[in-house]
């Protein structure tokens, strides 16, 4: 709108009318000393009058408009901040029932294991270089994370604490043949040891090895955490795909299908705490 105040053609406008307005005045004031009969003119200058009038109202309502036009703006910036509140109350309406909806996927495992401590986390970033899916969270030693913690879902083990720092930590999967712990098939009882091998981590799978030959396992039974170190006894691992023969010795392995989803993680829960807890065996083999 200032560039058009600016320009020739308003320029041009507002001289016309001055000079319509000027003659308009003029003849009203010759007219008032010119009796009726010979004001010639009178009606020589009543179309510039009438002009003038017209210009005189469309600038009066040019002006309504304007103001109108400011109250109206006024108006729809107050109602967006309006909307803006509205809706900054809805995401955290909507955060607020997620939350909930996170701790009382945990409620389970938290009344079935009373010694446990839980913090919860978020995922940040991966690490697009590790074959095993490693990542970070936001959470680090100064929210009680600690070296070895397992970390998990409410659907199962994800891994465990391998770095912390102060505010983020690193997570090492249970596709990563760092990753040793006992497990065993929850309705056999059989035990073995529970790493990942790159290849299976290609697939998104881990393994249970060290399975005697005479081992009742079936697909489809579920592996859990035997206990006695880093993993408390009884965190679900996943579901037997297959079972094979090793290479090199006469025991057995089970391919598993881990419960937690280690493809779309977002919130995770670090068990900082439970009753003996112990350190990590790394030693994978």
């Amino acid at each position: 709108m200032r560039f058009f105040f600016r320009s020739k053609q308003f320029k041009v406008s507002v001289i016309v009318i001055s000079v319509i307005l000027v003659l308009a005045l003029a003849t009203r004031l010759i007219g008032g000393m010119i009796s009726p009969q010979a004001n010639l003119l009178g009606a020589i200058a009543a179309p510039f009058q009438r002009a003038a009038t017209s210009i005189s109202n469309f600038f009066k309502d040019f002006g309504t408009k304007l103001q109108g036009a400011d109250e109206l703006m006024l108006e729809n910036a107050s109602l967006q901040e309006e909307v803006n509140r509205l809706t900054s109350d809805l995401l955290g309406y909507q955060e607020a029932l997620e939350q909930n909806e996170f701790f009382k996927e945990y409620l389970e495992i938290k009344e079935s294991n009373q010694d446990f401590q839980f913090e919860p986390a978020m995922l940040i970033s991966r690490d697009s270089e590790d074959p095993f899916g490693s990542f970070l969270i936001n959470k680090g030693s100064r929210n009680g994370v600690a070296a070895y913690d397992p970390v998990i879902t409410s659907e199962g083990l994800v891994g465990y604490i391998t770095e912390v720092g102060l505010t983020y930590s690193k997570v090492t999967t249970i596709l990563s043949p760092e990753l040793s712990a006992g497990g065993f098939d929850r309705r056999t009882q059989d035990a073995g040891v529970v790493s990942g091998t790159l290849e299976l981590a290609k697939e998104k799978k881990t393994r249970l090895y060290n399975l005697a030959r005479t081992c009742s396992v079936s697909v489809g039974d579920y592996v859990v955490t035997s206990g006695g170190g880093v993993f408390p006894e009884g965190l679900l691992i996943g579901t037997v795909e297959t079972i094979e023969q090793e290479a090199y010795n006469s025991s057995l392995f089970a391919t598993i299908a881990p419960a937690a989803d280690l493809n779309d993680l977002r919130d995770v829960m670090v068990i900082t705490y439970f009753s003996g807890q112990g350190t990590a065996d790394t030693s994978g083999e």
